[in-house]
């Protein structure tokens, strides 16, 4: 029997062996370095935020169904690679609603975002226009129209429509946006009244924020958020000219449950750019808004914000696909979590993918350089994953490259909607 022969351990070889990492003395990049993952950026988000304003990032409306079947259905698929192919080099770039987008997805809109991290949208429109990749204000955001503009004077901005009550707020908006360049609007119709976002109510959570003896305890062991909210300037909301209450009863007083396709008719006699229709969640609104000459349509139930247990959009788009895809641009939200779940997005059809909570786990996480680290894990995965299914560019991409699941299955068919 043979036997290793053993010696007296060599120093040299030792200190090949043994290479100790240096030591990064900048605190926030050693943080934002060591997460790998979404989940990663969000479970820092949660440490350095205060409890209501990380809770109305991360929460959804009701018992937040919704938003666990959307994560729940990209985690549901198969992916069916290739074998072969030279994927030396992988193009990520797509070009979406009439113009280029460097990776096939973008920022979307957010509300309220200065709240969660002071450096709020003008962090997300830079790093936006850095990564060549558009970004939308929301109309309840917390930077102006004309300073995100500042932010990202040379890429892509688009706008976020919300409908008023006093239609001429709203009028108003769409002016300042296309005098400030932005090329596309976003026609939000899924929020006649606020979702029942139940996280907010039991936190308390106001615009502005209200001080309670809970939300002073849990501010304690996070005084940077504070400091930096205190010694910034003041909100600045895109529509809101007064504020004091719950984010449900901010949207409630200033949204319009009336808003009917007359409003849309209006809006497009105003907007002289490419106007996408954002919440559509059913085929028959989808052929109907293509019909009557849209842009594009996002197939979106509002990161699972407003109506719970509403349609699943990753679900739902390979039936508008089949419909309308050849006629219109389809993007599509909620529930993306990984360069994977935008892969498979555009596999099954969707032109293009959009980012709520990951852009704002990486803002909560380390401000504008989070928000850089989150596009940079989201990239990394899109060519990763892209390179593992041996495909070289996104047209590549098609539904034989993806299987989808079935774990929720209606018991009697699928029900249609059918216009009376």
């Amino acid at each position: 029997m043979s036997t290793v022969r053993r010696q007296l351990p060599n120093p040299v070889e030792l200190l090949e062996l043994m290479q100790f990492k240096k030591i990064d003395l900048n605190l926030k990049r050693r943080r934002l370095a060591g997460a790998l993952t979404i989940a990663d950026l969000q479970r820092i988000a949660r440490r350095r935020t205060p409890k209501a304003a990380f809770d109305y990032t991360d929460g959804a409306a009701d018992g937040e169904i919704s938003l666990s079947r959307a994560r729940q259905a990209f985690q549901d698929i198969e992916f069916h690679p290739s074998i072969l192919r030279d994927v030396s080099t992988v193009d990520t770039s797509t070009t979406i609603f009439g113009g280029p987008s460097a990776l096939p997805f973008g920022i979307a809109p957010t509300g309220f975002t200065r709240l969660m991290q002071t450096e709020g949208e003008t962090a997300g429109a830079g790093a936006a226009g850095a990564a060549g990749i558009p970004f939308t204000l929301s109309t309840l955001g917390t930077t102006s129209i004309e300073d995100v503009k500042a932010a990202n004077p040379t890429g892509r901005n688009w706008f976020q429509l919300y409908v008023m009550r006093q239609r001429e707020i709203s009028y108003a908006l769409v002016e300042r946006a296309a005098a400030s360049d932005f090329d596309t609007l976003f026609f939000t119709v899924d929020t006649p009244v606020a979702g029942a976002r139940l996280r907010d109510k039991r936190n308390g959570f106001s615009i502005p924020p209200q001080l309670s003896i809970g939300t002073i305890v849990n501010a304690i062991p996070r005084p940077w958020w504070w400091i930096d909210f205190l010694t910034t300037p003041k909100l600045e909301f895109a529509s809101l000219s007064a504020t004091g209450g719950t984010v449900g009863e901010l949207l409630n007083s200033a949204m319009d449950p009336s808003i009917s396709f007359d409003d849309l008719d209006i809006i497009r006699s105003l907007w002289p750019g490419k106007i996408v229709i954002k919440g559509v969640q059913n085929v028959e609104d989808s052929r109907r808004l293509v019909d009557l000459g849209v842009d594009g349509i996002v197939l979106s139930n509002h990161g699972g914000r407003q109506l719970d247990r509403a349609p699943v959009p990753f679900h739902l788009l390979p039936d508008v696909v089949r419909e309308v895809g050849s006629d219109v641009d389809i993007a599509i939200d909620t529930g993306i979590m990984d360069g994977a779940d935008i892969v498979a997005s555009i596999a099954m059809g969707a032109k293009f993918t959009l980012i709520g909570r990951a852009y704002l786990y990486g803002l909560m996480a380390g401000g504008r350089e989070g928000v850089d680290r989150t596009i940079e894990i989201l990239r990394e995965q899109v060519v990763r994953t892209m390179q593992l299914l041996q495909v070289s560019e996104l047209a590549e991409l098609t539904p034989a490259h993806v299987t989808q699941l079935q774990r929720l299955i209606p018991r009697t068919g699928a029900s249609a909607f059918t216009e009376a």
